[in-house]
């Protein structure tokens, strides 16, 4: 293992500790299908957090409905995320990573004017969990 992660398991113990859905994104990254993830379309007040290490990603503050199919926000949690070029699928993209525990989350775009960042996390829902206000 490297010193790279707050939160570093060997290939076997994320096995044990995720799903397999979520082992899928968040360590092989993978991708859920549009419109069939639990946060797409949710509306509560409150915090995502990593699935995989719990690190405090994103606030419902920043969250929108892009229409993508897929959570969406407009800006992460202050030094929560690493940005790393993607050219799979014959196309580039920004994929973010749970900075924390190196974990895929899913991808930044610049494509939304309509909000204070122009940014779009586009993050599927089976890579975060979410702490209702209320909780916090």
């Amino acid at each position: 293992m490297s010193d790279k992660y707050n939160v570093e398991k060997s290939e076997a113990e994320w096995k044990a500790q995720l799903t397999e859905d979520e082992y899928h994104v968040l360590r092989e990254h993978g991708t859920e299908r549009a419109f069939t993830g639990e946060y797409w379309d949710f509306k509560g007040e409150g915090e995502y957090r990593c699935k995989a290490c719990n690190a405090l990603l994103f606030d419902s503050t920043t969250k929108f409905d892009s229409g993508c199919g897929w959570p969406s926000f407009f800006r992460a949690h202050h030094d929560t995320i690493e940005y790393v070029g993607d050219t799979s699928y014959g196309m580039h993209r920004i994929e973010v990573l749970c900075k924390n525990c190196g974990s895929h989350l899913g991808h930044v775009f610049e494509d939304a004017p309509q909000t204070p960042t122009g940014k779009r996390y586009c993050i599927n829902s089976v890579s975060i969990t979410f702490k209702d206000k209320e909780a916090t």
